[in-house]
């Protein structure tokens, strides 16, 4: 009798083997034996590696992979969502990344990953509930409990094991958020291995902040994007020694060519200029339609995909004319209008709730969609585009931008809490660690940065913002070359997002909660 075929193993580049086995290496020198999937007490800080490469060079494949592995090891994954107080000798890994969108990228291939600030702080549970946490997280008897019935702790069991995420499968009982989380305190103990996707967009303080959590760490980012602000063209990985830095330089493609990533990699020689680039992108939109050269900018698209910009007077140029074409009036936003989360205007003595407003996906650069206003004056019912519980309500303030004026108009806003500005339109900076299916490229912008022949880290800017615009692409490309705005057919829908939020905490409940 023949055995059954086993399911076809991953097929590794030469520079991917080379890389697992660099990062296997350092995991088993601290005390984590991939190959024998044998865990031993930490034998001391492995220190930090970067696998490095370009979109498309099978970054994200890797780290999957690392992961899987890991787990099959035996390492316990932490998420942020709960973690229990009983002591073990597990070994532990968090997969992190900058920003909420980044981390469901991430989530939709599979793979548990979390934001930095979400790990820095970790949830308190209600005592009562905690023995529902132990025992879904495997580290205790099931519970008897007057009002949760045999059937709701089943809902909760099912749901934690499809979808590993604690909050999910205690609503699936029933249970709201107020319920069950008491409040959120900064981390005390540190962790394990970490694995940091988008690494690129690291500064120095969160890499430093980092590095005191996880005494063994594996950076993922890609060389030709745009450093962080203030930090003179460099990444975090850039400093790291030769030997730490593992290079991926093959290009993997889907079964078919992707054309997106071939006009990004074609950034690379150094002697293309702007006009020939240009040339390219409309040969390209001739033979394929995921490239589209667009003579004017899809409104339709802005409300959830929105513009990548340079410049910030084109920003809010386009916001406005966003805003004018759906008719918003100037003393209030539509449900439906995107939005960008700016920072939490609070005092320090409300440090709790900032916390809450943080924990819950509101951190600087989060996109929103705002679905109308809360119970109480300046509160705002909003959906959290990437987070793992998307739907919130909280204080907020909102501005929106003028053209040619210094300070922005406030519609409303609440005493204090999250601050937000409107997302029809962001600048490519900050649109680093998305993706979204469509991505809209404003050329007339990259066109400016070609003109004033600026350079950074080596490379031309022109050259590293349109390499960054056109990677945020996941399936189409419009390049629009003209300064036009297409009239809206679909209006500002919600419903599609009322509809896919999870089952967890309640926009009603939470407006209590968030101030």
């Amino acid at each position: 009798m023949t055995e059954p075929a086993k399911p076809p193993a991953v097929q590794f580049s030469e520079d991917q083997a080379a890389a697992f086995d660099a990062v296997t290496a350092a995991l088993r020198d601290a005390g984590v034996d991939l190959e024998e999937e044998l865990l031993q007490s930490p034998k001391g800080a492995g220190g930090t590696l970067a696998v490095i490469g370009k979109a498309g060079s099978g970054k994200t494949l890797l780290l999957a992979q690392l992961y899987k592995a890991l787990e099959a090891a035996g390492v316990e994954v932490v998420s942020g969502d709960y973690e229990s107080k009983k002591k073990t000798e597990k070994r532990t890994l968090a997969i992190l990344a900058p920003t909420n969108k980044a981390a469901s990228v991430l989530r939709l291939r599979g793979v548990p990953a979390t934001t930095i600030h979400r790990i820095l702080y970790t949830p308190v549970y209600d005592p009562e509930y905690e023995k529902i946490a132990e025992w879904l997280a495997g580290h205790g008897e099931q519970p008897d409990l007057e009002e949760l019935t045999e059937e709701a702790l089943a809902r909760a069991k099912a749901f934690y094991e499809q979808n590993k995420s604690m909050p999910g499968a205690l609503a699936a009982a029933g249970l709201r958020g107020s319920d069950f989380i008491t409040g959120w305190k900064r981390r005390d103990e540190p962790l394990d291995i970490g694995f940091i996707d988008e690494a690129s967009m690291l500064d120095d303080r969160q890499f430093e902040d980092l590095k005191e959590i996880f005494p063994n760490l594996v950076l993922f980012g890609d060389p030709a994007q745009l450093a962080p602000v203030n930090q003179s063209g460099s990444m975090v990985f850039d400093k790291l020694p030769e030997p730490r830095r593992l290079i991926l330089n093959r290009i993997h493609r889907q079964k078919a060519d992707n054309p997106i990533l071939d006009l990004a990699h074609a950034l690379a020689d150094p002697q293309l200029g702007f006009e020939d680039f240009e040339r390219m992108i409309e040969d390209s939109a001739r033979r394929d339609e995921r490239v589209v050269w667009g003579q004017r900018v899809e409104v339709d698209l802005m409300a959830r995909s929105p513009v990548l910009v340079w410049r910030n007077n084109t920003r809010i140029r386009l916001i406005n004319a966003f805003r004018a074409v759906h008719g918003a009036p100037e003393d209030e936003l539509l449900p439906g209008e995107p939005l960008i989360c700016d920072g939490i205007e609070l005092p320090l003595k409300h440090r709790k709730k900032r916390l809450d407003l943080e924990a819950r996906g509101l951190i600087k650069g989060a996109q929103v969609v705002y679905l109308g206003p809360g119970r109480k004056p300046g509160f705002s019912r909003l959906h959290v585009m990437g987070a793992e519980d998307p739907q919130v309500s909280a204080a907020s303030i909102v501005k929106i931008e003028k053209p040619d004026e210094e300070e922005p108009f406030i519609p409303f806003a609440a005493r204090m809490g999250a601050t937000f500005l409107h997302g029809a339109a962001v600048t490519i900076h900050k649109a680093q660690g998305s993706q979204w299916d469509t991505a809209q490229v404003f050329a007339p912008d990259i066109f400016a940065a070609a003109r004033m022949g600026r350079v950074e880290a080596g490379q031309p800017l022109w050259k590293r913002l349109a390499y960054v615009a056109i990677t945020r692409a996941e399936s189409r490309l419009i390049w629009v070359v003209r300064n036009r705005l297409a009239k809206p057919t679909l209006g500002l829908p919600v419903d599609d997002l009322r509809a896919a939020a999870a089952p967890t905490l309640t926009l009603e409940t939470q407006e209590a909660d968030l101030l």
